[in-house]
């Protein structure tokens, strides 16, 4: 079982930066493809970015590429999601997600989920 807990969310104004962390709860971090999903209020849940193992391959939604920056430090068992140039519309729960089965998984159906962190971004 893996447990991840995310952090670093808070209120902030529109074009300032966030960094989100999430740490996992497992000695097979390593194994993890790892990502970020969010749920903005009265919307269904989307996916954010991914990172595959050993630093790997990132993807990202299209409303967020070159904004956002996913990252790993597998040494610390840790996930981070650098948020730059954010606008209204980034506020959400932001939720971090793991799977064994890789970045594809991650995207769609990730077997593990945070508890969610909430980024609010004002006008």
């Amino acid at each position: 079982q893996v447990q991840l807990v995310e952090s670093g969310g808070g209120l902030v104004q529109t074009g300032a930066s966030l960094r989100l962390s999430c740490a996992a709860s497992t000695t097979t971090f390593s194994s993890l493809a790892m990502g970020w999903f969010r749920q903005a209020p009265g919307k269904e849940r989307e996916f954010v970015a991914s990172i595959d193992l050993n630093d790997g391959p990132t993807e990202y939604s299209d409303s967020v590429k070159g904004r956002f920056t996913i990252s790993r430090d597998d040494a610390k068992g840790a996930v981070y999601l650098q948020m730059n140039s954010l606008k209204v519309e980034d506020t959400a729960v932001y939720y971090c997600v793991a799977d064994i089965r890789g970045p594809k998984a991650v995207k769609e159906t990730p077997d593990y989920w945070g508890q969610g962190t909430q980024v609010t971004v004002s006008s």
